[in-house]
């Protein structure tokens, strides 16, 4: 199957934005205190926070977050305690049942992907497969 040559417009965030009623991913109350403090800090108060999938790392796929203001046409949205979370098409079939967490300790804090899909991950906690295959030397990238 063949991707079309035509590229989709970002549709802003400003515009009315269908919100899903059954939640793909779920968002822990430290993680979206933590997204709004963040969202508040860098003067991004509209923005959502999207999480998607890519392929690279040394496991095969990698988790990323980062705030968007815009969406596409295939994009889902879920509210979660005010916080807006957006996931692509192509993620969205990685990342069901997926846990948002925010964790803060002595061995350091950061956004962490709780998601029973994974059969296997590396150290790094942001790389992931999920078809068992073993992981790719050379580190998580």
């Amino acid at each position: 199957m063949t991707m079309p040559d035509t590229t989709r417009e970002p549709i802003s965030l400003t515009a009315p934005v269908p919100v899903s009623t059954e939640t793909l991913v779920t968002v822990t109350d430290a993680a979206a205190a933590k997204v709004r403090e963040l969202r508040s800090r860098e003067g991004k108060d509209s923005a959502s926070l999207r999480l998607f999938v890519k392929s690279g790392g040394c496991s095969g796929f990698s988790y990323g977050l980062a705030f968007d203001e815009k969406l596409a046409d295939d994009d889902r949205v879920e509210d979660h305690a005010g916080v807006p979370v957006v996931i692509d098409a192509f993620s969205a079939q990685y990342v069901g049942g997926a846990e948002i967490d925010y964790v803060d300790s002595l061995m350091g804090s950061g956004f962490a992907i709780n998601n029973p899909n994974a059969v296997s991950s590396c150290a790094c906690g942001s790389s992931f497969n999920t078809d068992g295959s073993p992981t790719r030397a050379g580190g998580c990238h």
